[in-house]
């Protein structure tokens, strides 16, 4: 395991790969369990935990159905709990200061994870790059929309709880990702289908000025 990293809610410790370099942390929570009465809620604060969290495994996939085959998870099962993400980087000392590469998973919003091999950051990471795979609610739980559910809203709409997620996880980089060596001012975000379709939707939400 690695030296612990100081995140704003706890200390976290990861993987190191002695053959490549590559320090990655998985399985950090970024917002409260979205689960009970924060169930088509916007992501919550999550709770700080004292000691150190084990960050070695992918937490649960966002609640999904098997409908693509070419999906291959490494994740700890499937669960409502699902806001996780995923950082790799080279050096997770505050003095690196590298570019970071926040990458969404593609599946028509109804399936992905960024647990799947096919989004690993560690190539990535080889090559000087942070990079942080998140999870977000999908189908049902994260584009469910309502007029009940719009009218308690703040923002007074529903069916973007997994847009807000991805948001969410943003905010996190910003205020944590230089405790892993990356840089907050220099944070580009990428996807695939679905992914690229969210970078769309974040690049004109008044939410990630």
């Amino acid at each position: 395991m690695t030296s612990p990293v100081m995140t704003a809610t706890g200390k976290v410790s990861g993987t190191h790969d002695e053959g490549t370099g590559v320090h990655s942390f998985k399985g950090i929570p970024f917002a409260a369990p979205p689960v009970g009465d924060l169930r088509w809620q916007a992501p919550q604060p999550v709770e700080s935990w004292s000691g150190v969290r084990d960050a070695t495994h992918f937490g649960p996939r966002a609640m999904q159905l098997p409908v693509f085959g070419d999906m291959n998870f490494r994740a700890n099962g499937m669960s409502e709990d699902c806001l996780y993400l995923n950082v790799w980087t080279p050096d997770p000392s505050d003095a690196a200061r590298l570019p970071v590469l926040v990458y969404f998973y593609g599946g028509g919003f109804i399936a992905g994870d960024g647990s799947e091999p096919r989004y690993d950051g560690a190539a990535l990471a080889r090559r000087g790059i942070v990079t942080v795979t998140v999870n977000y609610r999908l189908n049902i739980f994260g584009l469910f929309a309502h007029p009940e559910l719009r009218a308690e809203s703040p923002h007074g709409c529903a069916g973007n709880y997994g847009f807000l997620d991805q948001n969410a996880a943003l905010h996190w980089v910003r205020d944590n990702i230089a405790a892993f060596g990356g840089d907050p001012g220099r944070v580009t975000i990428a996807g695939e289908s679905a992914g690229s379709m969210s970078v769309n939707a974040q690049m004109v939400s008044p939410l990630s000025k």
